[in-house]
């Protein structure tokens, strides 16, 4: 997997909430377009933006992010997006974030804006990778234990070395164990590729958490 994890002044940016998206358009010199929407990492006011692209085979826009785009070019961006899946620091629910993959980038937002913010509401982070290379933030998310954000890892194909658990998909038994109860009403936000989202959002409500109270943002090709 590769990342391009970029960080651009733009002086039109008038800032994003934790959980934003935005969307980047590529025209061609025939003029054909292809656009996509990237989750965005950092939060907060300024011109600073953070996005990390993992790249797809095949895709229409992570490779050329990934492989072309160097300092100093432009590049057609429309946002910040989205208020569906924003977390924002008054309310106080306990919070459950839940990402497979690349789907930890608007997660990892939220969590960065708990971490600032230093509320009181329980937080907690699931994250499911297929094996210990594959995540990104790797040593970023190690540290949010120690700033009041439990995390577990979940590696469905190879576990590292150590490991207490064995690779393999969490089972419905697992994720009530390792995820806040229903009884404490919690906010669920679920990222990833679109078959975990819907297994997961599926699985969380089985559970006895309400569907109201969880929130899904998926993604596709790239």
């Amino acid at each position: 997997m590769i990342v391009w994890s970029a960080l651009e002044t733009m002086p039109h940016w008038t800032g994003s909430l934790p959980g934003q998206h935005l969307d980047i358009r590529l025209t061609a010199e025939d003029g054909y377009q292809a656009e996509r929407s990237y989750s965005i990492a950092s939060f907060g006011p300024g011109e600073r933006v953070e996005l990390a692209v993992d790249e797809v085979d095949g895709g229409e826009v992570s490779p050329y992010l990934v492989e072309e785009v160097r300092p100093g070019d432009f590049l057609e961006v429309k946002g910040p997006l989205g208020q569906y899946f924003v977390w924002r620091e008054s309310d106080p629910s306990p919070v459950q974030l839940i990402a497979g993959g690349s789907g930890i980038v608007p997660l990892l937002s939220i969590a960065r804006a708990r971490a600032v913010a230093g509320t009181a509401q329980p937080f907690r982070l699931l994250y499911s990778v297929r094996s210990a290379p594959d995540a990104l933030y790797a040593d970023e998310i190690e540290t949010l234990g120690a700033r009041g954000i439990p995390t577990e890892w979940i590696h469905t194909r190879l576990a590292p070395p150590g490991s207490p658990r064995a690779a393999g998909r969490v089972s419905l038994v697992e994720l009530e164990r390792l995820t806040i109860p229903p009884s404490e009403r919690p906010l669920i936000y679920i990222c990833g590729p679109t078959a975990f989202v819907e297994a997961t959002a599926d699985a969380v409500v089985a559970a006895g958490h309400p569907p109201l109270r969880v929130r899904t943002e998926r993604f596709g090709g790239a």
